[in-house]
């Protein structure tokens, strides 16, 4: 039986001694209040918190913080692993009237100061393991608390360093005796103050801080809990980062329905598959190179038979690949869906189009509007291309510490205003076009066109034919600088059979490709290198071919998945 399956309830139940307000939802870590106390809400290796327990847990640990100094519209830095205390640590940061930085654990030094400076934080959640990278990216003594998960009682320096053990924060292993009142200030925030902040990579510069509201967070939770039909009989297992808007979307998407999530990191192929048999999951949300190395897994029926949906975002999945899906899952809907870290989700494709839209990314999703416009802000025509605009209760608030890219992405709608001002949209930099039923479908990146020989040819063309040859595993088109042509074509791909030779893929493609769109060289590695969400990291593909090394030596899978 699947361990997902709520246990009976025990014959006397403590009531909890959290508030749940009776009132709207305004803050992120509400959303506990939606499921059944008894049933299970959070999911990670062998520990299970139910929504009782979760609410406990959020509401003690949100008492710690305040008591550590964090007070409304601080930030705090969240840097672990998928943990049942690093969900907890999302949430009470949000219960304090805080805003939650979750950070990705992959990130190095470096990287975690560039956030650290960036939006100096009030305190910082980590591990034990991790707590002297998080030491060493204080480029001075910030004199800021770190809470250490998994951490037992700090030593003389330890405590002068200001780590504080996780028990500390929220008085007790199981807080079951959590203060029943608010955090001071709590009950001020409104559901249009700072959430979240999350670290998103650019193409140029340093990481852009994606400034989310209560408001972005909790409206695409619904949204897309909608769209995808999630009920608290659902059992949604989320193996993206949380820092990753589409990860913690599983998160918010599961809490809203008061559904169970599963959460896993760090894992092989093959674990995906254990843990859909071992938890009945009915919902699978996944990356493109996530997808292509699952379709090559053993499914057993124990693992794909509760499976109800599973959707694809982060690019576009190749047409074979979802062939090979949904035989796989033949009783699951997918869901091909496009999103935005700056307006968090945006469109969707209803499953009952997908044999007659496979290419499409669908229509905007609910409480959204998206507009394909010219750079005069005017709209397209059907089949004309143009930049996608999103509009709606998901538009973030901007970039923090960042008005200049705030003021270029986050511009006033393209219409006439109601006569209350104009209308803040997100103007997406992403290059798309509507069909004449109002379907979008996805070109490429304003940045990452390739221009040659006169032609603008989108990167997601040339891939989808190298996939659809049968020989790539993994493509990425790139265009590179070239004084004849204005851009050359180059591709990198992995094989499906090791040894096969470039030239093969290169015949092939010439079957199927207009000359100016051939690859001028093509590149094979092992593997193409993963950003730390998991998708096919362009800026470092492109770092190799401008510094003539077309083997990158960092390329590997460093977001998730590892092989055996």
């Amino acid at each position: 039986m699947p361990e997902s399956k709520a246990e009976p309830k025990p014959e006397s139940t403590p009531e909890p001694r959290v508030r749940v307000p009776a009132g709207p939802v305004v803050r992120i870590d509400q959303l506990v209040g939606r499921g059944d106390p008894d049933r299970p809400a959070v999911t990670v290796g062998a520990v299970t918190l139910t929504y009782r327990a979760l609410a406990q847990q959020v509401a003690a640990a949100a008492h710690g913080l305040h008591a550590l100094g964090v007070r409304r519209g601080d930030r705090v830095v969240v840097y672990a692993e998928k943990r049942p205390e690093t969900v907890v640590s999302l949430l009470a940061v949000a219960a304090a009237g805080a805003v939650f930085v979750p950070v990705n654990p992959l990130y190095r030094q470096g990287q975690l100061s560039y956030v650290l400076r960036d939006c100096a934080p009030r305190a910082v959640v980590t591990t034990a393991e991790r707590s002297r990278t998080v030491l060493a990216a204080f480029e001075q003594d910030a004199a800021v608390p770190v809470v250490l998960i998994g951490g037992s009682s700090p030593t003389a320096t330890e405590s002068e360093n200001g780590l504080v053990p996780w028990a500390e924060l929220v008085g007790g292993a199981d807080a079951a005796d959590a203060p029943s009142d608010p955090v001071p200030g709590a009950d001020e925030v409104i559901d249009q103050d700072v959430a979240a902040i999350m670290y998103t990579s650019g193409s140029t510069g340093g990481p852009k801080g994606v400034v989310l509201s209560h408001r972005n967070l909790l409206a695409g939770a619904a949204s897309v809990a909608a769209y995808l039909g999630n009920t608290p009989d659902d059992v949604v297992l989320g193996i993206l980062p949380l820092s990753f808007d589409a990860g913690l979307s599983q998160l918010t998407t599961a809490l809203n329905a008061g559904a169970h999530v599963v959460l896993a990191d760090y894992l092989r192929p093959k674990d995906v598959v254990g843990l859909c048999a071992r938890h009945g999951v009915t919902g699978l949300t996944g990356v493109p190179p996530l997808w292509l190395q699952l379709v090559e897994q053993d499914w057993p029926a124990e693992a794909t038979e509760r499976l109800r949906y599973f959707a694809n975002t982060g690019g576009r999945m190749p047409r074979a690949t979802l062939a090979r899906l949904r035989r796989i899952f033949p009783a699951a809907r997918p869901y091909l869906m496009y999103g935005l870290t700056e307006a968090f989700r945006s469109t969707y494709l209803d499953p009952a189009e997908v044999d007659r839209r496979p290419d499409s990314i669908g229509k905007a999703i609910p409480n959204a509007e998206v507009l394909v416009v010219r750079p005069d802000g005017t709209p397209c025509a059907p089949g004309e291309h143009g930049e996608l605009v999103h509009r709606g209760a998901l538009v973030g608030l901007g970039y923090w510490n960042d008005p200049v890219r705030t003021a270029e992405r986050f511009r006033p709608l393209p219409r006439p205003d109601s006569g209350t001002g104009p209308e803040t949209a997100v103007w997406s930099g992403d290059t798309v076009y509507r069909d004449a039923d109002g379907f979008l479908y996805f070109v490429g990146r304003v940045d990452e066109m390739i221009k040659t020989s006169g032609y603008r040819v989108s990167p997601t063309e040339i891939e989808e034919a190298a996939y659809a040859t049968g020989l790539a595993s993994e493509a990425v088109a790139l265009g590179v600088e070239d004084a004849r042509l204005g851009q050359r074509v180059v591709l990198y791909v992995a094989m499906r059979e090791v040894g096969t030779a470039p030239d093969a893929l290169t015949r092939a493609l010439a079957g199927t490709l207009p000359s100016y769109m051939l690859p001028q060289r093509v590149h094979v590695l092992d593997a193409l290198p993963r950003s730390v969400n998991g998708k096919f990291d362009r800026v470092q593909l492109r770092a190799a071919v401008s510094n003539d090394d077309p083997s990158p030596t960092s390329v590997g899978r460093a977001w998730a998945l590892r092989e055996e």
